[in-house]
């Protein structure tokens, strides 16, 4: 399978964005945290493959739908599919804690192997990981660290605040 790698420089650091050739998804991730270990195969530089980085661009200037339904393709393990997809369900601007994810796929005792799962996410700020905190409503860990953690979550309470006055 072909790939196509782009940058974003945002305001949270430089992402690598990775498609698949049909214009999936495969990969958000802080380029720090890239592994050198991946083995994508063919790569190729790409700008703005599909559309795509213009639309996390866009999340980032405050149209937050404009990653809700870019597509993705997980290859994890079932379980871990099966959290990523939750975590897609997590609305802009709301917080769950891992143990209410794990009740909502239905594994409420799974709570510690839904925050490894969590953790593993490839798909960062697309698949809204940084939208999980503890059960004491504090801030737990986030692969990109609690200082970008939290400046997602605020980025999504601004954008989603009106002035009506």
């Amino acid at each position: 399978m072909m790939y196509q790698l782009d940058y974003l420089d945002s305001p949270v650091g430089q992402l690598a964005i990775v498609a698949d050739e049909a214009g999936a998804l495969r990969t958000v991730a802080f380029v720090e945290r890239l592994s050198r270990d991946e083995n994508w195969g063919a790569v190729t530089e790409v700008a703005n493959p599909f559309g795509l980085t213009d639309r996390i661009r866009a999340y980032f200037a405050g149209e937050l739908a404009a990653i809700d339904t870019l597509p993705v393709v997980f290859t994890g393990t079932e379980f871990q599919n099966l959290v990523w997809q939750a975590l897609r369900t997590i609305p802009c601007g709301e917080t769950w804690s891992y143990g209410d994810l794990a009740r909502r796929i239905g594994r409420p005792r799974a709570v510690r192997a839904v925050g490894l799962a969590n953790g593993a996410n490839p798909i960062a700020i697309v698949v809204p990981c940084h939208r999980v905190i503890g059960s004491n409503g504090t801030l737990t860990g986030y692969g990109g660290g609690l200082d970008r953690k939290k400046w997602l979550l605020a980025h999504e309470s601004k954008a989603l605040s009106f002035d009506f006055g």
